[in-house]
This record gives structure tokens, C-alpha cells and sequence, in this order.
């Protein structure tokens, strides 16, 4: 998932995956979270797995999260980050 559209050529990410994991962050991510677009199975965000890469290697958007749970995601980051 895209947090932010860095200067130059990095984005920064944060972890999509569809196994559940024992990350008390983690949010799911079903079908109806999305504004448009979805994924083909209802996954999970792990908002504690952030990284940058070259946006060069986007292909595709897949769709766009709901204000609600990015908000959440941003949060949980921001505690984190301050605990």
C-alpha cells in the first residue's frame, strides 16, 4: 500500500499480504474497505512493515482504501513511532 509519493523516485510502502499473521497492528483489508478497485482475497495490512522502493516498479493501481481505515493505519504508525 502506498503511505507516500517521496521526492525523486522512491514511494513509501507499507506491507499487503493475505496470511494473517500474530501482529496486533495488522488491519484486514476485504472488499468493502476499498473506494474502487479491490483484491482478489481479503488480506491483511501490517502497518509495522514499512519500506521504500523505486516507484518505477508500480504496474498497476489495484484501488483505492477507504479515508477511515488509512487514517487508522496512519495512527497505529504514529503510535508506534511516539511509544
Amino acid at each position: 500500500m502506498v503511505l507516500a509519493n517521496m521526492r525523486g523516485d522512491d514511494i513509501l510502502l507499507c506491507q499487503i499480504t493475505s496470511q494473517p499473521s500474530g501482529d496486533v497492528f495488522a488491519q484486514k483489508l476485504t472488499s468493502s474497505d476499498f473506494v474502487f478497485g479491490s483484491l482478489p482475497t481479503d488480506s491483511f495490512i501490517r502497518p509495522m512493515r514499512i519500506f521504500t522502493a523505486d516507484k518505477n516498479i508500480i504496474i498497476r493501481k489495484t484501488g483505492s482504501i477507504s479515508t477511515e481505515l488509512l487514517d487508522k493505519v496512519i495512527d497505529d504508525i504514529v503510535f508506534v513511532l511516539k511509544h
